[in-house]
């Protein structure tokens, strides 16, 4: 028997919806609601605590306190941030960092946490169009990502959560890609970023001791039989055929990634090489319409995705680089950020 929760979050309806999955099947135990516009969040699952990013008037991170039996959440603190919302939240050094990256207010924060409480901002970096963060492992170094600069920039981030520039400070993205989602293989030794313009996985090699990330490879994230155009800022995808990458996330024991494409509403999974090189896509799943967030269970063994224009979400069984639909349930509108606890 496995069981464990997935949150899903709602942008459309201002909620977090809360799942059971056991043995294969999805069952909606909870919807938490007033989370204007959520539509990232991160978990510590040791406390049982969820950050999550919300928008209104003045928009803010809000933590909650999870009831794992209820699916529950129950708001204990804010911290407001007047200057614009988080796109992308992580937690680093235990929980006791929280990381964040905000797209419209092209800024990017760290902050200490105590009993659940976000601190105002101990050091903030500034690059257009923040679209995520990522910490290391280990907690010495986080890496943002700026779709407006074509560019990562690199930090060393001390346990008061202030960050360090590198030598170099940021790595050049191709131009025009729009990096915009990145991960770290289980070895540290490797970085992953996908892009939205280009729809393509940047592959840059990672010197553990000092943090700094080189630029090595890249493949294809798209299915080449829909024939997407290579998309540029401010283009509207769906209009003009374009590629529209959006999640990446590692499957069971980092043989393949997995992206998403929302112009073909697909799933795709590329091939890791032994020597962390990826090899363009090789199947593709089409799967909820506008796929903007979905997960993978830490067994590798269940995939669920939430699409922006659904109102359901997709659990899949993983087979290597194959998906087997298993379900779909109901959520919310604009569902668009998933995670398994």
């Amino acid at each position: 028997m496995t069981s464990s929760l997935v949150l899903v979050a709602n942008s459309g309806d201002d909620s977090i919806s809360t799942f059971h999955l056991q043995d294969g099947a999805l069952e909606r135990i909870a919807v938490t609601e007033g989370l204007t516009g959520t539509s990232t969040f991160v978990v510590d699952a040791d406390r049982d605590l969820v950050y999550a990013g919300v928008k209104g008037d003045v928009p803010g991170i809000v933590t909650l306190a999870l009831d794992r039996a209820t699916g529950r959440l129950t708001p204990q603190s804010r911290l407001d941030l007047p200057d614009g919302g988080m796109n992308y939240l992580a937690l680093a050094r235990g929980g006791s960092v929280l990381l964040g990256a905000s797209y419209g207010g092209g800024y990017g924060i760290s902050s200490t946490v105590v009993d659940g409480v976000v601190s105002e901002p101990t050091s903030r970096i500034e690059f257009p169009n923040l679209h995520a963060v990522l910490p290391s492992a280990d907690g010495r170094f986080a890496y943002f990502v700026s779709l407006g600069a074509d560019l990562l920039a690199q930090y060393a981030l001390s346990s008061d959560a202030s960050l360090t520039p590198l030598d170099p400070a940021t790595v050049a993205a191709p131009d025009g890609s729009g990096p915009r989602h990145l991960v770290l293989n289980a070895g540290g030794d490797a970085v992953y970023v996908l892009t939205e313009f280009s729809g393509e996985v940047l592959h840059y090699s990672r010197d553990a001791e000092s943090g700094v990330l080189t630029f090595h490879d890249a493949a294809s994230a798209v299915d080449p039989s829909k024939n997407l155009g290579h998309s540029e800022f401010g283009a509207d995808p769906l209009a003009n055929h374009y590629i529209w990458g959006a999640d990446l996330h590692f499957g069971s024991g980092d043989r393949f990634l997995w992206a998403s494409e929302r112009t073909e509403s697909t799933l795709g999974a590329l091939p890791i090489a032994t020597d962390a090189s990826p090899s363009a896509a090789t199947s593709f799943t089409v799967t909820e319409t506008q796929p903007r967030g979905f997960a993978i269970s830490p067994d590798g063994k269940f995939l669920v995705a939430a699409g922006e224009r659904s109102t359901t979400v997709s659990l899949y069984a993983v087979d290597g680089d194959r998906l087997e639909l298993r379900q779909q349930a109901e959520t919310g509108n604009g569902a668009n950020w998933v995670r398994f606890v």
